[in-house]
Protein backbone atom coordinates (compact mmCIF):
# COMPACT_ATOMS: atom_id res chain seq x y z
CA UNK A 1 0.00 0.00 0.00
CA UNK A 2 1.48 3.57 -0.69
CA UNK A 3 1.44 6.26 1.99
CA UNK A 4 1.86 9.54 1.27
CA UNK A 5 3.70 11.83 3.81
CA UNK A 6 5.10 15.50 3.90
CA UNK A 7 8.75 15.41 4.22
CA UNK A 8 11.32 17.34 6.51
CA UNK A 9 14.87 17.11 5.97
CA UNK A 10 17.28 14.15 6.84
CA UNK A 11 20.28 12.36 5.40
CA UNK A 12 18.25 9.34 4.17
CA UNK A 13 15.24 12.04 2.67
CA UNK A 14 17.64 13.46 0.90
CA UNK A 15 19.71 10.95 -0.51
CA UNK A 16 16.46 8.98 -1.38
CA UNK A 17 15.10 12.11 -3.42
CA UNK A 18 17.91 12.90 -4.66
CA UNK A 19 18.19 9.38 -6.51
CA UNK A 20 14.52 10.05 -8.04
CA UNK A 21 15.41 12.90 -9.11
CA UNK A 22 18.68 11.75 -10.77
CA UNK A 23 16.97 8.65 -12.36
CA UNK A 24 14.00 10.72 -13.58
CA UNK A 25 16.37 13.39 -15.31
CA UNK A 26 18.75 10.43 -16.61
CA UNK A 27 14.88 8.88 -18.68
CA UNK A 28 14.50 12.40 -20.01
CA UNK A 29 11.95 13.80 -17.61
CA UNK A 30 12.14 17.42 -17.96
CA UNK A 31 12.22 19.33 -14.52
CA UNK A 32 14.84 21.79 -14.66
CA UNK A 33 18.07 20.20 -14.44
CA UNK A 34 20.14 18.77 -17.44
CA UNK A 35 21.70 14.87 -17.73
CA UNK A 36 23.91 13.76 -16.25
CA UNK A 37 22.90 15.32 -13.36
CA UNK A 38 25.83 14.83 -10.24
CA UNK A 39 24.14 13.35 -6.92
CA UNK A 40 26.13 16.45 -5.55
CA UNK A 41 23.51 18.88 -7.76
CA UNK A 42 20.72 17.35 -6.30
CA UNK A 43 21.70 16.98 -3.16
CA UNK A 44 21.78 20.45 -2.72
CA UNK A 45 18.91 21.46 -4.75
CA UNK A 46 16.82 18.61 -2.22
CA UNK A 47 18.71 20.56 0.33
CA UNK A 48 17.18 23.69 -0.50
CA UNK A 49 13.87 23.16 -1.46
CA UNK A 50 13.53 21.11 2.27
CA UNK A 51 14.64 24.18 3.98
CA UNK A 52 12.11 26.14 1.85
CA UNK A 53 9.77 23.58 3.23
CA UNK A 54 10.67 23.98 6.75
CA UNK A 55 10.17 28.18 6.83
CA UNK A 56 6.44 26.96 5.38
CA UNK A 57 7.18 28.33 1.88
CA UNK A 58 6.16 24.81 -0.01
CA UNK A 59 5.40 21.06 0.88
CA UNK A 60 7.52 18.40 -0.23
CA UNK A 61 5.50 15.50 -0.13
CA UNK A 62 6.63 11.66 -0.78
CA UNK A 63 4.82 8.58 -1.82
CA UNK A 64 6.03 5.59 -0.24
CA UNK A 65 6.08 2.04 -0.79
CA UNK A 66 6.83 0.08 2.12
CA UNK A 67 9.81 1.77 3.63
CA UNK A 68 10.80 2.93 0.26
CA UNK A 69 10.56 6.67 -1.15
CA UNK A 70 9.02 6.02 -4.82
CA UNK A 71 7.60 9.49 -5.84
CA UNK A 72 7.48 13.63 -4.79
CA UNK A 73 5.45 16.50 -5.10
CA UNK A 74 6.29 19.59 -4.36
CA UNK A 75 3.69 22.62 -3.54
CA UNK A 76 5.03 26.02 -4.24
CA UNK A 77 3.47 28.60 -1.34
CA UNK A 78 5.49 31.28 -1.52
CA UNK A 79 4.46 33.69 -4.07
CA UNK A 80 4.10 37.21 -5.00
CA UNK A 81 1.71 39.21 -1.97
CA UNK A 82 -0.99 39.13 -4.81
CA UNK A 83 -1.50 35.82 -5.03
CA UNK A 84 -2.72 34.05 -1.52
CA UNK A 85 -5.26 32.29 -3.20
CA UNK A 86 -3.00 29.95 -5.65
CA UNK A 87 -0.22 27.28 -5.13
CA UNK A 88 2.15 25.32 -7.92
CA UNK A 89 2.63 22.03 -8.54
CA UNK A 90 6.10 21.27 -9.04
CA UNK A 91 8.88 18.20 -9.26
CA UNK A 92 6.33 15.32 -9.79
CA UNK A 93 8.45 12.60 -10.07
CA UNK A 94 7.84 8.66 -9.89
CA UNK A 95 10.66 6.01 -9.97
CA UNK A 96 10.31 4.42 -13.26
CA UNK A 97 9.52 1.37 -11.68
CA UNK A 98 6.46 2.66 -10.02
CA UNK A 99 5.27 4.56 -12.68
CA UNK A 100 1.40 3.26 -13.80
CA UNK A 101 0.15 2.75 -9.81
CA UNK A 102 -1.62 5.63 -9.13
CA UNK A 103 1.22 7.20 -7.14
CA UNK A 104 0.97 10.46 -9.56
CA UNK A 105 -2.73 10.80 -8.84
CA UNK A 106 -2.35 10.00 -5.02
CA UNK A 107 0.36 12.98 -4.77
CA UNK A 108 -1.24 15.15 -6.93
CA UNK A 109 -4.55 14.59 -4.65
CA UNK A 110 -2.82 14.88 -1.31
CA UNK A 111 -1.32 18.13 -2.83
CA UNK A 112 -4.65 19.27 -3.78
CA UNK A 113 -5.90 19.03 -0.33
CA UNK A 114 -2.87 20.59 1.51
CA UNK A 115 -3.52 23.64 -0.81
CA UNK A 116 -7.36 23.82 0.16
CA UNK A 117 -6.52 23.31 4.17
CA UNK A 118 -3.97 26.59 3.30
CA UNK A 119 -6.56 28.31 1.85
CA UNK A 120 -5.75 27.98 -1.57
CA UNK A 121 -8.24 27.87 -4.75
CA UNK A 122 -6.19 27.96 -7.88
CA UNK A 123 -3.30 25.54 -8.58
CA UNK A 124 -0.98 25.83 -11.93
CA UNK A 125 1.45 24.12 -13.48
CA UNK A 126 3.45 23.11 -16.46
CA UNK A 127 4.69 20.23 -17.86
CA UNK A 128 7.05 19.59 -21.22
CA UNK A 129 5.37 19.11 -24.53
CA UNK A 130 7.44 16.25 -25.29
CA UNK A 131 7.29 12.90 -22.70
CA UNK A 132 5.48 15.44 -20.46
CA UNK A 133 2.53 14.14 -17.60
CA UNK A 134 0.09 16.09 -19.63
CA UNK A 135 -2.74 12.96 -20.44
CA UNK A 136 -1.88 12.54 -15.97
CA UNK A 137 -2.71 16.45 -15.40
CA UNK A 138 -5.87 16.22 -17.76
CA UNK A 139 -7.27 13.42 -15.74
CA UNK A 140 -7.35 14.80 -12.64
CA UNK A 141 -9.10 17.46 -13.79
CA UNK A 142 -6.42 20.62 -14.71
CA UNK A 143 -6.94 22.80 -17.91
CA UNK A 144 -4.20 23.51 -20.69
CA UNK A 145 -4.52 27.34 -20.65
CA UNK A 146 -1.64 27.35 -23.64
CA UNK A 147 1.67 26.30 -24.52
CA UNK A 148 4.95 28.30 -24.95
CA UNK A 149 7.11 26.59 -27.82
CA UNK A 150 10.81 25.94 -27.18
CA UNK A 151 10.33 26.89 -23.57
CA UNK A 152 13.46 24.71 -22.43
CA UNK A 153 16.25 22.12 -22.92
CA UNK A 154 15.40 18.61 -22.82
CA UNK A 155 17.38 16.57 -20.13
CA UNK A 156 19.69 15.06 -23.04
CA UNK A 157 19.33 18.81 -25.64
CA UNK A 158 17.18 20.01 -27.66
CA UNK A 159 14.31 22.47 -26.77
CA UNK A 160 10.38 21.49 -25.74
CA UNK A 161 7.28 23.40 -25.60
CA UNK A 162 5.63 23.63 -22.12
CA UNK A 163 2.14 23.06 -21.59
CA UNK A 164 0.55 25.84 -18.84
CA UNK A 165 -1.82 24.03 -17.34
CA UNK A 166 -4.93 25.49 -14.07
CA UNK A 167 -7.21 23.98 -11.73
CA UNK A 168 -10.28 25.96 -9.85
CA UNK A 169 -9.94 24.28 -6.05
CA UNK A 170 -12.91 23.81 -3.51
CA UNK A 171 -13.02 27.01 -1.50
CA UNK A 172 -10.81 26.41 1.66
CA UNK A 173 -10.37 28.63 4.87
CA UNK A 174 -9.44 32.16 3.33
CA UNK A 175 -5.87 32.30 2.84
CA UNK A 176 -3.68 35.45 4.21
CA UNK A 177 -4.44 39.10 2.43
Amino acid sequence: MIRIAPLSASPSVVAALSEILIEVVANGGSVSFMHPLSEEAACKFWQASLASAGRDERIVLGAFDGEELVGTVTLLLDLPPNQPHRAEIAKMMTRLSHRHRGIATALLRTAEQMAIARGRSLLVLDTAVEDGASKLYETVGFTLSGIIPDYAFKPHGGLTGTMIYWKRLPAGSPASA
